[in-house]
């Protein structure tokens, strides 16, 4: 059985609207496929666990809906297709499904050739002393970029996608931090001192499809590192042209570099998100590449 599960608190409630329609589509052309969209997350974490392992499961939602069902997904090992209807669609991007017309996309989904991609996992420590684990598909945020997630998260429902973010950014610069961070990449010293955000990339693009390390691969074995040092408000807003068309890489307070393990410190706690998905503050992260831990359904 191939089960097409949709979120429909996606895209605001928006992908909800799509029920009838997936629906009558499903009878048509995959009567065998069993369409679900449940209200409660721990419905849809229930429903994901009763498929055998190795099962299909088509999900229709964006790069929150499948960070909330990753978890589930690794440890059945299933197969993932995705009609990508989410604010950001920075994985749907990565396996070529972004801006297909739905009904395309889910045939791609229901039918396709699936293939191994890698994923992250971040095991971190929160101001309380707690033990967290976080898988990611595409991108793990510390610093800035954590903050601005968080206020899009919070931001005008009207915006959607790239504008929400850039929205988001331009009022985090406002209340513009940093942080004292230490980082070890792969047992090695890479960095110590104050930074703006040290982020982790496993698709070429973050933040509703901002090309943040437009030579990340998903089949590589490896994530990939992008860390910004200090920069003024003016300094910032001027970065933000370069981070839209992938131009930011060469200045000088901007580092990139693939990494199997990343180990980041910081004392006073840095803020962390998952997939765009606000995770809480940290003080220990230790992320590592789970090499071809995922089978997805790529163009």
């Amino acid at each position: 059985m191939t089960l097409v599960l949709l979120n429909p608190h996606a895209q605001g409630g928006r992908a909800a609207r799509r029920v009838p329609a997936l629906r009558a589509w499903l009878a048509a052309h995959a009567p065998d496929a069993q369409l679900a969209a449940p209200e409660a997350l721990s419905d849809s974490v229930a429903l994901l666990q009763s498929l055998p392992e190795g099962s299909r499961v088509v999900v229709v939602g964006g790069d929150g809906t499948l960070n909330c069902w990753l978890p589930t997904l690794l440890a059945r090992r299933l197969t993932v297709g995705l009609v990508p209807m989410g604010s950001g669609n920075d994985s749907a991007r990565a396996w070529g499904v972004h801006g297909l017309p739905w009904a395309q996309a889910l045939a791609l989904a229901l039918q396709g050739p699936a293939q191994a991609i890698d994923t992250g996992l971040a095991r971190w420590c929160d101001l309380q002393g707690q033990t967290h684990e976080t898988p990611f598909l595409s991108s793990l945020t510390a610093g800035f970029d954590s903050a601005v997630g968080l206020r899009a998260l919070n931001g005008p429902r009207w915006l959607r996608g790239l504008p929400r973010y850039l929205w988001a950014t331009l009022h985090e610069l406002i209340h513009l931090r940093h942080w004292t961070l230490t980082l070890h990449s792969d047992g090695h010293l890479k960095h110590q001192g104050i930074s703006l955000f040290a982020s982790s990339l496993n698709t070429p693009t973050f933040g509703s499809g901002m090309p943040a390390v437009p030579h990340a691969q998903l089949t590589d074995g490896q994530l990939d590192a992008l860390l910004a040092g200090s920069f003024g408000r003016l300094g910032a807003l001027l970065m933000l042209p370069r981070l839209l068309v992938g131009r930011h890489l060469g200045h000088p307070r901007i580092a990139s570099w693939p990494y199997r393990q990343l180990d980041i410190a910081c004392v006073q706690g840095v803020p962390l998100a998952a997939d765009g998905e606000y995770l809480g503050e940290a003080q220990q992260v230790s992320i590592h590449c789970q090499a071809a831990s995922l089978q997805v359904v790529r163009r």
